[in-house]
């Protein structure tokens, strides 16, 4: 298999929605962003638009890119806000979309019996391979993932979603499954995604 080759991506979670608030499987379901959302939101692109000028970097030569989804609309609209003058057009993918959990969508994570899902914080390497009924797994996010970097002309911002988020580190960082199948990505910090290294940055 040939090696996927990434640009560098500037990477936003989208801000928080109820569902995020109340620990419950999201996926597919089209879940506005709350007040903390649009919050978080608004501070990354604050955050990022100071990184930009902080790296001497050009945002008109950059790529957006986004999930379709209303919550991740929503917040490349406020990220895009944080700059001054026109940018480039914002390009909607649905292989950014995140992972589908199926039948699990709306269910509370502490209410499923343990053999349906286990909850973020005690999954095993094993659960990348777990798909729910009528849904996706990680080697799915993976295959996708994988088309949508074919399309990638150069630097890009990204806002998209949590699975994606630990879909690109395994796939641009090499990180192990492990580690990434329990880690919680942030809603208030930039992702900046360069090949074998994802660094934090916060305002």
């Amino acid at each position: 298999m040939t090696a996927l080759v990434w640009p560098e991506i500037y990477f936003v979670r989208h801000g928080e929605t109820p569902w995020n608030a109340e620990r419950r499987y999201q996926g597919r379901k089209d879940i506005p962003l709350n007040d903390k959302g649009r919050g978080q939101a608004n501070q990354n692109g604050r955050t990022l638009a100071a990184l930009f000028a902080a790296r001497g970097l050009d945002p008109q030569e950059f790529e957006w890119h986004a999930s379709p989804l209303g919550r991740t609309r929503e917040t490349m609209d406020r990220v895009r806000a944080g700059f001054a003058g026109h940018l480039p057009d914002v390009q909607y993918d649905v292989r950014l979309m995140e992972i589908s959990f199926g039948v699990l969508e709306g269910e509370l994570f502490e209410q499923l019996p343990a053999n349906m899902a286990i909850a973020p914080g005690e999954r095993t390497e094993d659960y990348w391979d777990y798909r729910p009924e009528n849904g996706e797994n990680y080697r799915d996010v993976e295959a996708r993932l994988a088309e949508f970097s074919s399309v990638l002309g150069g630097p890009s911002v990204v806002v998209a979603h949590g699975g994606i988020a630990r879909t690109l580190r395994v796939l641009i960082e090499h990180a192990p499954i492990v580690e990434v199948i329990n880690w919680a990505p942030p809603q208030d910090a930039i992702m900046h995604f360069t090949p074998g290294r994802m660094e934090l940055l916060r305002g």
